[in-house]
């Protein structure tokens, strides 16, 4: 199994500092050189963008030998990846630079899993390979590596084979970090407490809404975050505005691109670690996520367009929930979740129904919270499959059993406070206020 550790690096020395700069800007010229190489052969009618110029003799003094190889390597996925979207109609354009001289540089390095050594403990190091002219001119000796000091607590301190290092300055932060990835010995891994089942409902106004069989509902409230995604969308929508003709970004727009997404990452990898353990403790094995592809048909809006292609970037998230998912022994599935926002789960209907924000009414007198009603509805149709025709129905059958006996709890309602994801004080307001005859529903 592959997971990657991810840490702070920092230099012990202005001396160390400077030449880790130096190696990152080395970097950044070299992968911009390949890239500009590869483009004018790509638009060369008679180009080859796979043969390039041979790049070690005028790097490998600086970077070695072997970096010079994996960030040609790097640049090669890329074009790669770019010619696989374009064959699926998908491109959005080919590989791009890395900044340059003057307007400040994306400072970036791949080592060679086999260049680079890290010791864990109570003084953690990394130790990277560098090119000997840099070695003269910082007074390394000539076997001696670049060594560094390594800040934080990764969760995979041990394993079978370490991969290509990513290491690289986070602007936002103003420090270097890196990526490590690794793989895990699956036989260490943790496994279900029991065989319980959850169901998802990924909503447009609150991140996660999630029913279990134990009878226990977890709310994942938006707080501002999505808002601050699109305020940063905006802003640079604007700068894009004011470029000057032919220029396509700038190194502010590129920082806001950086910052938007690993603001959004950080707080969905939070979300999905928070819940996946909750869910281990509850005896979880099985995890539903509903498909939103006909839910999106049948309720496209431009929030929840933007919503689910960019600020969750679905596919993205339901990789992120297997992939710890499976540290844990518990499962992931994607099933349809069509018309479970509209259903009322006292009657049945989903035509009659009516929601409002966060509450979902029906005539026959159900009152209660959408999301965390959708996600029970959800989980229902798992314990009691019925046929392909059935569910698409546009109304439910009255009489319908379901295996999530138990009585549900108080929901859970979790904010974020940029940092960690924690209960909130009003937990039980919204539900207190709602119909006491439908709390078995998961309001």
């Amino acid at each position: 199994m592959k997971r990657t550790n991810t840490f702070e690096v920092v230099p012990q020395s202005d001396a160390d500092k400077e030449l880790l700069r130096h190696l990152l800007d080395a970097s950044a010229a070299l992968w911009n050189e390949i890239n500009y190489e590869r483009r004018e052969n790509y638009a060369d009618p008679d180009g080859e963008v796979w043969e390039i110029s041979e790049y070690r003799g005028r790097y490998g003094g600086t970077l070695g030998a072997s970096t010079v190889q994996q960030i040609e390597r790097k640049n090669r996925e890329a074009w790669k990846s770019f010619f696989a979207l374009k064959k699926k109609g998908e491109a959005n354009g080919r590989p791009g630079y890395w900044g340059n001289a003057d307007d400040g540089r994306e400072l970036r390095t791949y080592i060679r899993n086999t260049s680079y050594s890290i010791e864990w403990g109570e003084h953690s190091r990394l130790e990277i390979l560098v090119g000997q002219d840099v070695k003269d001119e910082y007074g390394l000796g000539y076997c001696e590596r670049l060594s560094l000091e390594v800040r934080g607590d990764p969760n995979w301190k041990e394993y079978n084979k370490q991969g290509r290092l990513e290491l690289f300055w986070d602007e936002n932060a103003q420090t270097f970090r890196a990526f490590q990835p690794v793989t895990i010995n699956t036989s260490r891994l943790a496994h279900p407490l029991a065989s319980e089942e959850a169901a998802l409902d990924i909503g447009a106004n609150n991140l996660v809404a999630c029913t279990t069989t134990t009878g226990q509902q977890y709310l994942y409230e938006e707080s501002d975050l999505f808002e601050r995604f699109r305020k940063t969308t905006r802003e640079i929508a604007r700068l894009q505005s004011l470029l000057s003709d032919g220029q396509y970004s700038s190194h502010r727009i590129r920082r806001l691109y950086r910052r938007r997404t690993r603001r959004r990452d950080h707080a969905q990898d939070a979300l999905v670690r928070d819940l996946i353990e909750q869910l281990h403790t509850e005896g979880i094995s099985t995890v539903y996520v509903g498909a939103l592809r006909n839910v999106l048909d049948a309720h496209w809006s431009v929030r929840a367009n933007a919503k689910t292609h960019n600020f969750w970037a679905f596919r993205a998230f339901v990789k992120r929930l297997a992939c710890t998912a499976e540290e844990y022994g518990v499962s992931v599935e994607v099933r349809s979740e069509a018309w479970t926002s509209q259903e009322c789960p006292q009657c049945g209907s989903t035509d009659r129904t009516t929601r409002h924000h966060d509450t979902l009414t029906c005539p026959c007198g159900f009152e209660g919270h959408a999301d965390l009603t959708a996600s029970a509805t959800f989980l229902k149709r798992q314990q009691n499959p019925s046929s392909p025709a059935q569910q698409t129905r546009l109304s439910m059958p009255h009489n319908r059993q379901t295996n999530v006996a138990r009585p549900m709890a108080r929901p859970v309602r979790l904010k974020w406070d940029d940092h960690e994801w924690s209960e909130s004080p009003h937990s039980c307001s919204n539900e207190e206020r709602t119909n006491p005859q439908v709390a078995s529903v998961g309001r």
